[in-house]
C-alpha cells in the first residue's frame, strides 16, 4: 500500500468517525422498511454507532425518535434502541442526563401506541406497543444495575442519584402510559404485564421502598411530575401492590388496614373519577381490597370528614347512577355495602343523611332505606343497643325517609323505589313497636307516629294527583287510538290519503302507542301497590291501638 493510499483510507476514516452521524437518519429510515436484503444498511448503522462520536450519535438518534412518523413509531423505536443502548453505554460524561433524555424520548413516542386491551389484540399487537415494552425493559437493565452497584456504596455521587432518578420518572410515567390503560392480572403474562411487574421488582432494588413513594413521598419525587399525572402512576402503582400483590410479600407490614385505606383514597379517587373502563376497574378493585382488611363496624365518623373520602363516595354514586355498563354498576354496588358494613354506627348515621340528602337519585336512596332498617333491626339485638339507630337520632333519619320533597307534586314513578322501601320500612317499624317503645321515651315515638301520620297523608293526595292524571292520559290514548283507526277506515274507503290527521292530546314522545298504554298501566299498578301498602300500614296502626286501649 502506498502512502498516499494509505492517508487516504486515514482520511475517508476521521471523515466518517467525525461526520457519520448525519447519516444516522437516513439509514435508520431505510432499515425500519419491510424490505429484503437490508443487512447491508443495518451493518453501516453498527460500524457508525462504533466509531463515531457519541454525544454525537445520541443528538442525531433523539432527532430520529423526535421526528418518527407516526405510523412507523414501533418499528423505529424496535431498530433503534439496541443502538441506542450501546451510544449511552460509550459515554463518559454526563450519562445520567442523557439516559433521562433518551427515555423522555421514548416513553414520549410509547405513549403514543394504542394499548391492546383483550387478550387477542394484545397477541396481534398491531401496533407493536408489547414489543416495545419488552425491548425498553431490555434497554434499562445495564443502566438499572449500574444503579444497584453504585447504591451498594457509602457515599452515592450526584451523577449516581441523577441516574437513579431519571429510571425512576421513567418507571413512574410508565405506570401511567400506558400500564394504566392496561388490564393488568396475574393470570394473564402479557408483555405488559411482565412490564409492570419488572417496575415493581425494580424499585425496591435501587432502594425506592414502594411505601416511600405511596405513603411518603418527598419534594423531590413530587416534582418529578404534575400532582395528577404523579396519582395517576401512583394509583397503578397501588393497584398492582394490593390487587395483584406483586411485591406485597416484601411490603412493611407496619402499616394498619385503616392507615392504608386513607393513604389509598386519593388514588381511588383518581381512578374512579375517570371515564375509562379500565381506570374504574382498577379503582373498584383497589376500592374493594382496600376495604376488606379493615374489621366490620369499626371505621370512625372522623373519616367520612376527609375531603378524599366524600369525593370518592361522590363518584361511586356516579358510578352506581350514570355509568352505562352493568358490570361497573354491579361491582359498584357491592362495594357501597361493603364500606356501610365498614363504617361505625355513628358513620353510618352521618352517611345515610349524607346519601338522603345529595344523592337525588331514587335507586340509591331506597338502597340507604333498606339499610337504615337492616341497622334498626341489628341495634335491637342484645349487645347492639346504640343511640343512632334507636331513640331520638333515629328521627332525624326517618324525617329524611319519610317525605315528599316535592309535596303534592312529586312524581310517584321516579320516586318509586325510594318510597316503596320508605312504606317497608314503616310497617317493619310499626310491627315491632313493642321493641321500640321500650328503647324509645315517650316523646320521641309520639313524634315519630306524627311523622308517620303526615307522610302517609300527603302520600295519598299525592297518589290521587298521579292517579287521575294517568288515567286522564290513558283515557286520552284510547280515544286517539280508535280516533286513527276510524280515519284509516274512512282513507280505505275513500282510497285517498289524509293529508292532515288530527289527534287529541299528543304526546311528544318516541314510544310506540302500545309501549305508552303499557307504561301507563304500569303506573296505575304502582299506585295500587303503594295503597295496598299504605292500607297495611294503617291496618297494623289500628290494630296496635286495639291492643293498647
Amino acid at each position: 500500500m502506498s502512502e498516499d493510499q494509505a492517508n487516504d483510507i486515514i482520511q475517508r476514516w476521521v471523515i466518517v468517525t467525525a461526520m457519520g452521524y448525519v447519516l444516522m437518519e437516513p439509514l435508520i429510515s431505510e432499515a425500519t422498511k419491510k424490505k429484503k436484503n437490508l443487512d447491508h444498511c443495518r451493518a453501516a448503522v453498527t460500524h457508525l454507532i462504533k466509531t463515531c462520536s457519541p454525544n454525537d450519535l445520541l443528538h442525531s438518534l433523539l432527532e430520529v425518535i423526535e421526528d418518527v412518523d407516526p405510523g412507523a413509531i414501533s418499528d423505529t423505536i424496535l431498530v433503534l434502541i439496541p443502538h441506542l443502548q450501546t451510544v449511552l453505554l460509550r459515554l463518559d460524561e454526563r450519562k445520567a442526563a442523557s439516559v433521562g433524555l433518551a427515555l423522555s424520548a421514548l416513553q414520549k413516542q410509547l405513549s403514543r401506541l394504542p394499548v391492546p386491551y383483550s387478550r387477542q389484540q394484545e397477541e396481534a399487537d398491531e401496533f407493536g406497543l408489547c414489543r416495545c415494552c419488552t425491548a425498553l425493559a431490555a434497554f434499562t437493565k445495564p443502566f438499572i444495575e449500574e444503579v444497584k452497584r453504585k447504591d451498594g456504596k457509602c457515599v452515592a455521587t450526584a451523577e449516581d442519584e441523577e441516574l437513579k432518578t431519571e429510571i425512576l420518572k421513567f418507571y413512574m410515567k410508565s405506570l401511567r402510559e400506558p400500564l394504566l390503560e392496561a388490564e393488568l392480572t396475574g393470570d394473564r403474562k402479557s408483555p405488559l404485564w411482565l412490564f409492570a411487574v419488572e417496575i415493581m421488582v425494580t424499585l425496591p432494588a435501587i432502594k425506592e421502598p414502594l411505601s416511600g413513594l405511596l405513603f411518603f413521598s418527598s419534594q423531590r419525587k413530587s416534582s418529578l411530575m404534575d400532582s395528577s399525572q404523579s396519582n395517576e402512576s401512583k394509583a397503578c402503582l397501588a393497584y398492582l401492590l394490593f390487587v395483584q400483590l406483586v411485591t406485597i410479600d416484601s411490603f412493611p407490614a407496619v402499616f394498619s388496614p385503616v392507615f392504608v385505606l386513607q393513604r389509598n383514597m386519593e388514588y381511588i379517587d383518581h381512578l374512579l373519577s375517570s371515564k375509562k373502563e379500565s381506570h374504574l376497574l382498577k379503582g373498584l378493585a383497589l376500592f374493594t381490597k382496600s376495604l376488606e382488611s379493615i374489621q366490620d363496624n369499626s371505621l370512625p365518623v372522623s373519616l367520612l370528614e376527609q375531603k378524599s373520602f366524600f369525593s370518592v363516595l361522590q363518584n361511586l354514586r356516579q358510578v352506581l347512577t350514570d355509568c352505562p355498563m352493568q358490570h361497573l354498576r354491579e361491582t359498584g354496588l357491592h362495594i357501597f355495602q361493603l364500606f356501610i358494613d365498614k363504617l361505625d354506627a355513628e358513620a353510618k348515621h352521618k352517611f345515610f343523611r349524607c346519601m338522603l340528602k345529595t344523592s337525588n337519585h331514587a335507586g340509591v336512596e331506597s338502597y340507604i332505606v333498606k339499610n337504615i332498617k337492616n341497622q334498626i333491626e341489628s341495634s335491637m339485638k342484645p349487645g347492639n343497643a346504640n343511640k343512632w339507630f334507636l331513640g331520638a337520632e333515629l328521627l332525624s333519619l326517618l324525617g329524611l325517609v319519610l317525605c315528599l320533597p316535592q309535596g303534592a307534586e312529586t312524581d310517584l314513578l321516579n320516586s318509586m323505589d325510594k318510597i316503596m322501601e320508605s312504606l317497608n320500612l314503616l310497617r317493619y317499624v310499626l310491627i315491632r313497636d313493642k321493641d321500640l317503645r321500650s328503647k324509645f321515651q315517650a316523646d320521641v315515638w309520639e313524634d315519630l307516629c306524627r311523622i308517620k301520620d303526615e307522610y302517609i297523608k300527603m302520600l295519598r293526595v299525592c297518589i290521587g294527583i298521579s292517579r287521575a292524571y294517568y288515567s286522564s292520559e290513558l283515557k286520552a290514548l284510547k280515544e286517539d287510538q280508535k280516533l286513527k283507526a276510524k280515519e284509516a277506515r274512512d282513507a280505505a274507503r275513500s282510497s285517498r290519503s289524509v293529508k292532515n290527521m288530527t289527534v287529541k292530546h299528543e304526546k311528544v314522545s318516541n314510544m310506540s302507542p302500545e309501549v305508552q298504554h303499557q307504561v301507563l298501566q304500569s303506573a296505575m299498578v304502582t299506585f295500587d301497590l303503594m295503597e295496598s301498602l299504605i292500607v297495611r300500614i294503617e291496618e297494623i296502626t289500628e290494630e296496635k291501638q286495639s291492643k293498647v286501649n
